[in-house]
């Protein structure tokens, strides 16, 4: 695995994706917002990881992140996002307990972003201009998400594991799109899927 860290943020900035991490720890054993066998290394796969997401972003608009769960990556791009305030951040996510967690930790760390408690499927289209997900569903799954909720100009960007490839492989089967692959930081056989373009075949 390969040391990754975030070098380029304020030292207010560091304090609140700490304090986020303190969070998550505290109400994990309630509501299981990450695996229990990753909290150990909740720095590392969780936070870097959605650090890594915002990185590789461009551009400005609305943000968008689906099936957010414990906040990866959205609420991390929520508290990068407070010092630029590049983007209007929305996190979307179907179950009631853990949007009461993502708004407590807006609350209590006092992070610009609105929480929508619904089905990706059904709800109304997001015309956003970044669409993130991590750990949501498989690619072919969340190119029909992005296709609904995603401007014509819009990026995608899908943190997908090992088996990236073979989802492309066949995503490809029904979806025409432009992709960029980018090597993960915290785990070098995984991907940032960066993805423009999409329509169907």
């Amino acid at each position: 695995m390969t040391r990754y860290d975030i070098a380029n943020v304020s030292r207010e900035t560091s304090e609140k994706l700490r304090a986020f991490a303190s969070l998550v720890e505290k109400w994990n054993p309630t509501i299981n917002l990450v695996s229990k066998a990753s909290l150990p290394d909740l720095w590392e796969r969780h936070i870097l990881d959605s650090v890594q997401v915002y990185d590789i972003a461009s551009g400005d608009g609305h943000w968008v992140d689906i099936g957010s769960g414990g906040g990866f990556p959205g609420m991390v791009v929520a508290i990068l996002n407070g010092e630029e305030t590049r983007f209007k951040v929305t996190l979307v996510e179907s179950d009631q307990r853990k949007c009461t967690f993502l708004r407590t930790a807006l609350r209590e760390l006092d992070i610009a972003a609105t929480i929508q408690t619904a089905r990706i499927e059904t709800m109304a289209p997001q015309k956003a201009d970044v669409l993130s997900a991590r750990a949501l569903a498989d690619l072919s799954k969340l190119l029909d998400f992005a296709n609904r909720h995603l401007l014509p100009t819009g990026t995608a960007l899908f943190s997908k594991g090992e088996n990236w490839k073979s989802e492309q492989e066949e995503a490809q089967r029904m979806w025409s799109y432009e992709c960029e692959a980018i090597t993960s930081k915290t785990n070098p056989a995984a991907a940032v899927l960066k993805i423009k373009d999409i329509a169907r075949v």
